[in-house]
């Protein structure tokens, strides 16, 4: 039984611009053929035993040829699998999918078009630079500016795209720009129209070159691509109040994120919202302990968790013996800070006490007067003992759970030279900090690179006893007061 190809467009390079039908067939997948530029992050949605295959062209360096790109595809939806061609931008839209669409139709393979945002639009609105507008074009043309070098002569008519009465925007221009431009004055096009090339458009990096159409190769000399060549008088409304990328507040920011990978989606994805270049460099990983092993928390009448990942592992441990929410009923409930307790709400219960501070010792502090016989105290492996030592201090009888242990996750020299390269690295714990110097070697490393964020005075004072101080510190000891202050301390340095 034949399979299925879907031709998928994964857009211009923001992964937030993926649309969701991309999203349900990347993790739908036995198969994916993807292309080189793609959003970062795109295929962290496939299914483990998905087989992913890189297909991508490089100009100027090593490619998959067009025809083998066909041959797999075919191939692999007649062994009965369903198969994503992963494309960047739009699939029908300068990516060759008419091609491959025609390729399947002839070999008998059923395939669907899924539509992507297209570069020609997204990097230009991401610029502040609208392809149409009123007053300005009535008109958008899209034109390959990398035409195919077997042809004898140019396909594209010189005189009519110069005599469009509107813009023209140049897919794969950048390299061919100074030629582009000559030939659009020679053909009658005004030297003086603004023109504008947008580098590594929708992403971090961007970057946006605007000057008129016979000084914008000068201009863009040093951009690379990927890039987006636009030439019309909407080019000039970049600098009219429409651009709103650069005003994020950490746009131009390259941050490293250490926490464990499993956590750090929501971390990076606030900190991408504000225009950072997030790098994950998981220096910590979280391990389960006794995971089978059911938990019963009968006869206790406190429950404290230390983190949100004692929450987690607290359900995963109640489930384990046929047991949800209910189970703490009657029991009073402590979560050791406003993330913690957001976890708690997640399956179902408000924590009864949260301090302000989120350390042991405001937690202890906020429990002084909360009545107990006998209370349970979930935490990592190794946990400062705080806590447990207040409540006995009072007569308490304590069970110290000890639900999961950090360990260290391994970095490569990229990871390693993507952190000390950072504007940022941020620590949620003190176990990324004494991770993270281990995986670096040496505190040497940070002490005169990235400013350091640190989620509150705990993990400050790990950096600390490590010979560094953090640049940053969170007045709210959670990742919404981390991002606080990382916001504050780069529009403080603008």
């Amino acid at each position: 039984m034949s399979g299925r190809v879907y031709l998928v467009g994964a857009g211009p390079g923001d992964a937030g611009l993926l649309t969701a039908r991309a999203l349900e067939l990347i993790a739908a997948a036995d198969v994916i053929l993807h292309d080189r530029l793609i959003p970062p992050g795109a295929l962290d949605g496939a299914r483990p035993d998905a087989r992913l295959i890189a297909v991508g062209k490089r100009g100027g360096g090593p490619s998959t040829p067009q025809e083998r790109i066909a041959r797999l595809l075919v191939e692999h939806a007649r062994a009965g699998r369903l198969v994503v061609r992963l494309k960047g931008g739009d699939p029908f839209v300068f990516g060759r999918g008419g091609e491959e669409a025609l390729a399947l139709r002839e070999a008998g393979i059923p395939f669907e078009v899924v539509p992507g945002v297209t570069a020609g639009i997204a990097a230009p609105a991401y610029a502040g630079i609208p392809v149409t507008h009123r007053d300005l074009a009535s008109a958008v043309a899209f034109v390959a500016g990398h035409e195919d070098p077997s042809k004898p002569e140019s396909a594209l008519d010189w005189p009519a795209l110069a005599a469009f009465p509107g813009t023209l925007v140049f897919y794969m221009g950048v390299a061919q720009l100074p030629r582009l431009a000559q030939r659009l004055i020679a053909a009658g096009r005004d030297g003086d129209e603004p023109a504008a090339v947008v580098e590594r458009g929708t992403l971090p990096g961007q970057r946006t070159v605007v000057a008129t159409l016979a000084t914008i190769a000068d201009a863009a000399a040093a951009v690379r691509p990927p890039a987006i060549v636009l030439v019309g008088a909407v080019a000039s409304l970049r600098y009219a109040g429409v651009r709103w990328l650069e005003e994020r507040p950490l746009f131009g920011r390259r941050v490293a994120v250490t926490r464990a990978r499993a956590q750090a989606s929501g971390l990076a994805a606030r900190l991408r919202a504000l225009g950072a270049e997030v790098v994950e460099t998981p220096a910590i990983r979280i391990v389960p302990l006794d995971a089978d092993v059911p938990l019963d928390p009968s006869g206790v009448d406190l429950v404290c968790l230390a983190s949100p990942n004692a929450v987690a592992q607290l359900f995963a441990r109640l489930a384990a013996g046929g047991r949800d929410a209910r189970a703490l009923a009657g029991a009073r409930v402590a979560a050791i800070g406003p993330a913690t307790a957001d976890a708690l709400r997640a399956h179902g219960i408000v924590a009864d006490i949260v301090p302000e501070r989120a350390v042991g010792e405001a937690l202890a502090a906020a429990l002084a007067d909360v009545p107990a016989r006998r209370a349970l105290v979930a935490r990592a492996r190794g946990g400062r003992d705080v806590v447990p030592d207040a409540l006995r201090a009072r007569g308490v009888a304590v069970e110290v759970v000890e639900l999961y242990e950090t360990v260290a996750a391994p970095l490569d020299e990229a990871a390693r030279a993507a952190v000390r390269g950072a504007d940022y690295v941020t620590f949620t714990s003190s176990s990324t900090v004494r991770f993270l110097l281990t995986a670096l070697g040496s505190p040497e490393a940070l002490r005169h690179g990235p400013r350091l964020a640190s989620i509150g005075p705990t993990t400050s004072a790990t950096l600390r006893a490590h010979g560094l101080e953090p640049a940053v510190e969170a007045r709210e000891h959670d990742v919404d007061g981390l991002v606080a202050a990382l916001v504050a301390d780069a529009e403080g340095a603008r």
